[in-house]
Parts: structure tokens; C-alpha cells; sequence
């Protein structure tokens, strides 16, 4: 690869870089997803979009080179289960976006989850985590991993010393999502973090429900999960996912551990996804201004409505914690009907534009009743606990910004029900 000089920039100093990498950096959003990484042009082309390298393996550099790279102790692709040049301008980008040293893609936010726990926990380990989990992940632990010979332990998030209550030995770490899904109650990320750093105990955050208005590593957690598959694609397009920490521990965990279970993700996934992260910050803006608009509208439902949960409102319960670790509301609203169960059906069952689908970050505006979709297969118990009327609507990024809060407009009136909602 040719040197090329680059030109003094800003007050920078010229320096001198392989042709098609990027020589600045920004603190801002919106130009990281666009610029982010080390990738500029493809140096081959001169294309400015990062290529598909839909190949399952490359030319190795000579027999002493091939040596090198298969016991990692040089930088380069040798297949594209262990890497892939789509796959780390992907990882480059959202590493960058994120405030992280490095990421490593995978082929699901499951996947993600999964793996963040299974190359820290052994069997006869433990891992406390936070009660208020997406269905999947709860089943993951409290089933899956248990299988494994690996125990969680469940806590109540609200209170960040049941961590250490719960910690002993072989405890391994701690885990949490920063907006659970469906109880919106935001997690002591800080607080649970530091307790975590005083015992040598690794915070795991999920932060999949809050991309670019949660910054956990910032915080202090040591680790940080995508599903890529929710507001990272953004049109329900593709799945993946992502784990993302400083480079040693990374290499240290994760890269053994991926190279030898082949969890990766696809180049043309990769693909796509970048093509998603180019628009998150815009989307996720409009997004949480849609979604604060509905849920100020629902709360004044009340011969309808029992209660909203929406991170951007004065009422919630944890206004203190969103001020300090959020830059914004929430593309989430949770709310409960005092029809309860058939009125959340009804409700529904009536809408158009407003799709039923248990994704979430999509750009078109979605809902469902967790209760009996995402969470079903949880114990009755737990799924009580997560409250079984409440619905969970994701408010969408495009078409007009009204288009979601006419469709529950709708809701308001008293023949609501009667037929397909409307959309003028």
C-alpha cells in the first residue's frame, strides 16, 4: 500500500498514512457514523464506500507470513470467520462511535450476549445481573447458561449493593441493560460500575435500547452489548450484533473464544449495518422527539390510560439517573391500559401504520405487548414482575413525525376500535 502525505488539517501536523485511512478525528455523532474508523477510500478503486468483500478467505503473504498471521502475531485477514476487511471497518466505526478501543461483530445480539458471559464464566462461575432483562437474555441465563453449570444470580437494579450482596469468588460479572425492555427503568450504571472496579468485577452493559444517548463506558463499565440488529440497522433489515471493550480485553477474551466457535458475522451484514450507522444519530434524534410526543399525548388519556413510562418525562421515577448518565429521552414508550390485557389487544388490533412486531429502533413505528410475545416463556413470576397489562411502543424516524401520533390520536376517540385507524 502507497504512503501518501496528507496536508496539515486544523492545526494537526502533516502526517504520513497508508493510502485510503482516515487522518482526523471528531467528537461529533454525526460525523463519526459517516467518517468513523480508519477507512478513507479503497486504495484498489478509489471507491468512497467501504467495499463487500464477500470472500470466505484471502491470498496468504508467503509461506513465513501465513505463519505469522495464523498465530496471531501480525495484523492482516486469513478467513473470514476470525476476520473480514468489511467486517472491521464495521467494528472501527461503532468502536469509534462509542467511545471504545475495539469492538468484534457478531452473527446476533444473542450471540453478543452470549459470548460476553461465556469467555469470563466457567462452570461453577457465577454472574449477578440485573431482574428488569429482555425475555431472551433472561432465558439465556436463567436456562441456557445454567446448563452450562454457569448460575446467575438475579437483583433488584435499584439497588446497586445487592451487586455486591451478591458477589462472591467465583463471581466473574456483573450485567445489566442501560433501558430495559419493557420496564424502561434506567440502570445505575456509575454506581454499580465503580462497585464493580473496587471488587475486580467487570460491568457487562447491554446498551442496545440506547445508542448514542447512553454512553456506559464513559460511566465506567468495562463492557458493552449490541443487538445491531435494533437501532444500529434501523429498517429491520439485518441481524447482528456487537461486543465492544479496550483492545487487551478483547484479545484477552474474546478472540480464542471466537476464533474457535465461529459466531462471526457476514460480510454482507456488515455492509449493511455500516449503512445503518451512517444515519443513528439523526434517526435516533427524531426518534426520541416522536416518541416524547406520543408519550406526553397517552399520559393525557387518562379515562384510558393507567401509566406511562417514558425516560424523557419529569414523572419518571428516575429522573435523577437519566439527567446524569443520558443526553436524551427515549425512542421507547411503555404505557398500561386500565382495560389491561384486552385493551392492549384492542389497541393493537386497530392500528395500521403502527406495525405489531417485537423488534425496536426500526424507522418505522412499532408495537407489542411483551407479556405474551418477547417475555412469554418467562416464569410467571418474573413475567408479573415485568408488568403483563404494559404495551411497548417504538416510536419511528421517517415519514412525517405525526404519522404514529395520529394512529393513537385515534385511540382518544369513542368509536376507537370500531375500524382501521386512519392516517391523513
Amino acid at each position: 500500500m502507497t504512503i501518501h502525505q496528507i496536508p496539515e488539517v486544523a492545526g494537526e501536523d502533516i502526517v504520513q498514512v497508508p493510502a485510503g485511512t482516515a487522518t482526523f478525528k471528531s467528537r461529533h455523532p454525526e460525523t463519526i457514523a459517516l467518517h468513523g474508523g480508519s477507512f478513507r477510500y479503497d486504495p484498489a478503486t478509489g471507491a468512497v464506500a467501504v467495499p463487500i468483500y464477500q470472500t470466505s478467505s484471502f491470498q496468504l503473504p508467503g509461506t513465513d507470513g501465513a505463519d505469522k498471521l495464523f498465530a496471531l502475531e501480525a495484523p492482516g485477514h486469513l478467513y473470514t470467520r476470525v476476520s473480514n476487511p468489511t467486517q472491521d471497518a464495521f467494528e472501527q466505526r461503532l468502536a469509534e462511535l462509542e467511545g471504545g478501543a475495539a469492538a468484534l461483530a457478531h452473527s446476533s445480539g444473542q450471540a453478543a450476549s452470549a459470548f460476553a458471559v461465556l469467555n469470563v464464566a466457567r462452570a461453577g462461575d457465577n454472574i449477578v445481573s440485573a431482574a428488569g432483562l429482555y425475555g431472551g437474555t433472561w432465558a439465556l441465563f436463567a436456562a441456557t447458561l445454567k446448563s452450562f453449570g454457569i448460575e446467575t444470580r438475579f437483583v433488584d437494579a435499584s439497588d446497586p449493593e445487592a451487586f455486591e450482596k451478591a458477589t462472591d469468588d467465583r463471581t466473574r460479572a456483573y450485567y445489566a441493560e442501560s433501558l430495559p425492555n419493557p420496564k424502561l427503568e434506567v440502570f445505575p450504571i456509575a454506581e454499580v460500575a465503580a462497585i464493580g472496579r473496587e471488587m475486580g468485577i467487570p460491568l457487562i452493559m447491554d446498551n442496545t435500547a440506547a445508542p448514542i444517548i447512553c454512553k456506559p463506558l464513559e460511566l465506567g463499565a468495562h463492557v458493552v452489548v449490541y443487538s445491531a440488529t435494533k437501532h444500529i440497522d434501523g429498517q429491520g433489515r439485518s441481524l447482528g450484533g456487537v461486543i465492544l471493550s479496550d483492545k487487551q480485553w478483547i484479545d484477552e477474551h474474546l478472540q480464542d473464544y471466537f476464533r474457535h466457535t465461529g459466531p462471526a458475522m457476514s460480510p454482507f451484514t456488515a455492509w449493511t449495518l455500516l449503512k445503518g450507522i451512517e444515519t443513528l444519530p439523526l434517526r435516533v434524534a427524531q426518534q426520541t422527539t416522536n416518541a416524547a410526543k406520543v408519550a406526553d399525548f397517552l399520559a393525557e388519556q387518562t379515562g384510558k390510560v393507567a401509566r406511562v413510562i417514558y425516560p424523557g418525562r419529569k414523572d419518571h421515577p428516575q429522573a435523577d439517573i437519566i439527567a446524569k448518565q443520558m443526553s436524551g429521552g427515549s425512542t421507547l414508550v411503555a404505557f398500561e391500559l386500565k382495560g389491561g390485557k384486552e385493551a392492549a389487544f384492542k389497541l393493537q388490533n386497530a392500528l395500521d401504520i403502527v406495525k405489531i412486531s417485537n423488534n425496536l429502533g426500526d424507522s418505522k413505528s412499532l408495537i407489542t405487548h411483551p407479556a405474551t410475545t418477547t417475555h412469554k416463556n418467562l416464569t410467571d413470576e418474573a413475567r408479573a414482575e415485568r408488568h403483563p397489562n404494559r404495551l411497548f411502543a417504538d416510536d419511528g424516524a421517517f415519514g412525517d413525525s405525526d404519522y404514529s401520533y395520529v394512529e393513537f390520536d385515534d385511540f382518544a376517540s369513542d368509536d376507537f376500535g370500531a375500524g382501521s385507524s386512519t392516517y391523513n
